[in-house]
């Protein structure tokens, strides 16, 4: 009965073998249902002038950019 030796016998295969990349396990990707009128936060830039107007405007300025680009979208809609 041939058994093999618990470490590696040459000292290039336990090297090798301690500095292999491991397989990763990845999670398969978990689909969610879209949330109707959710807000998603992104990085946008905007000219100073405009953000200024907009915040010159007191709190609550994300929310009237929104509405404006939203007007713009629907204007374009034909």
């Amino acid at each position: 009965m041939a058994t093999t030796p618990r470490r590696p016998v040459n000292p290039k295969d336990a090297a090798e073998a301690l500095f292999a990349p491991k397989k990763k396990v990845v999670a398969p990707a978990v689909e969610r249902p879209a949330i109707p009128n959710a807000r998603e936060l992104v990085s946008l830039k905007i000219d100073s002038d405009v953000l200024a107007y907009f915040q010159g405007e007191g709190p609550g300025w994300q929310e009237r950019i929104n509405d404006a680009l939203r007007a713009a979208m629907e204007s374009r809609s034909i």
